[in-house]
C-alpha cells in the first residue's frame, strides 16, 4: 500500500536537496571549482528527478534509472520539454567525467551552462509539484 504523505513529504525533501545542491554549485562555480560545480549540478538534477518520480510512487536505485523514468514518465508524455531531458543527460555525463576521470577537468562555460541548465530545471519542477498540491 502507498503511503501518500510519506511520498508527499519525502518528494518535497527531494526538492529542497537540489535547490541546496543548486546553491553549492552556484558557490564552486564562483569559487572556480569547476567540477565540484557540475557534480552539484548534476545533483540538483537528479534530486529534483527523484521528487517528481516519488509524485507517482516510482523509485529507482541507479542514476540511470532515475534518468530513464524521468524521460519515460514525464519527457515521453509531454509534461517535462526534451531539453530537460538532453540537459539532464549532459549532466550525468559531465558529472561522470568530472568525478572520475582525472583528465577530463570541467571547463567554466561548460560548468556554467550545466548550472544554469539545473537552475531552469530545478524551478520547473518546483512548479510542476506546486501545481500538483506539493507544498
Amino acid at each position: 500500500m502507498v503511503d501518500e504523505k510519506l511520498n508527499r513529504d519525502t518528494a518535497l525533501v527531494y526538492l529542497d536537496g537540489a535547490r541546496e545542491a543548486l546553491q553549492s554549485a552556484r558557490y564552486n562555480l564562483d569559487g572556480g571549482y569547476y567540477g565540484v560545480a557540475v557534480n552539484r549540478a548534476y545533483y540538483a538534477f537528479f534530486y529534483a528527478a527523484t521528487s517528481l518520480l516519488l509524485t507517482m510512487d516510482i523509485t529507482r536505485s541507479k542514476h540511470a534509472g532515475v534518468l530513464a523514468a524521468f524521460r519515460e514518465y514525464f519527457v515521453r508524455t509531454g509534461h517535462f520539454p526534451a531539453e530537460d531531458s538532453q540537459a539532464y543527460g549532459k549532466a550525468f555525463e559531465s558529472r561522470n567525467v568530472a568525478d572520475y576521470e582525472m583528465l577530463g577537468k570541467a571547463a567554466p562555460d561548460q560548468a556554467r551552462a550545466i548550472v544554469r541548465d539545473a537552475e531552469q530545471f530545478v524551478e520547473r519542477c518546483a512548479v510542476y509539484l506546486a501545481a500538483k498540491g506539493y507544498r
